[in-house]
């Protein structure tokens, strides 16, 4: 499959439904699967990528089945590619210092994949990790890294499109962060 151009989600309060979903979705439509996993709080997650029709169609047809279960749903045309490799963690920064580190958290997986496009799309920056509900409860976070203006801008992006879903938990802009803070990613 080539690069994606779009990405939806679906986030369901019953991991069988979520098995079924899965599968029905992979039948219906020409979609990657991106994550497809058990969550914390008992919840499953499917994320997908594609074309935007066949990610419609995809997560259109998976929240219909999975009714009652459904948690949320998301989809986004025309997705940032920065996207893509930071929901991977395949992103790694050079050595240089980092001006500023912006990080947004959510108390929804779907919603964290909103705010990454949205920060990409907002501003310069280097969009470094997406990190979704695997032992956080549920919630997700964000991670990016700039000049101290873009990097505002972008998490200001962010956490607007987050807020708007009242799924904030929070937004932090951190100027000049110590080296431990991204050692992970360099």
């Amino acid at each position: 499959m080539a690069v994606p151009n779009a990405i939806g989600a679906l986030e369901f309060s019953s991991i069988g439904v979520g098995y079924l979903v899965q599968d029905t979705l992979l039948k219906s439509a020409d979609v990657e699967i991106l994550i497809a996993r058990t969550i914390c709080s008992g919840k499953y997650f499917i994320v997908v990528g594609g074309s935007v029709s066949d990610v419609r169609t995809a997560i259109a047809t998976g929240a219909d089945l999975a009714a009652d279960a459904l948690v949320d749903e998301l989809v986004i045309p025309n997705v940032d590619e920065q996207v893509f490799p930071a929901l991977g963690q395949s992103v790694t920064l050079g050595s240089e210092p980092a001006e500023a580190l912006g990080v947004v958290e959510s108390f929804s997986g779907t919603s964290i994949l909103e705010a990454a496009d949205a920060a990409c799309k907002a501003a310069r920056v280097t969009l470094f990790r997406v990190h979704i509900a695997m032992a956080l409860g549920g919630k997700g976070f964000c991670l990016m890294a700039g000049s101290l203006g873009q990097v505002r801008s972008a998490v200001q992006a962010a956490a607007g499109v987050v807020r708007q879903r009242g799924l904030l938990v929070s937004e932090q802009v951190i100027p000049r962060p110590r080296p431990e803070l991204l050692a992970e990613y360099i």
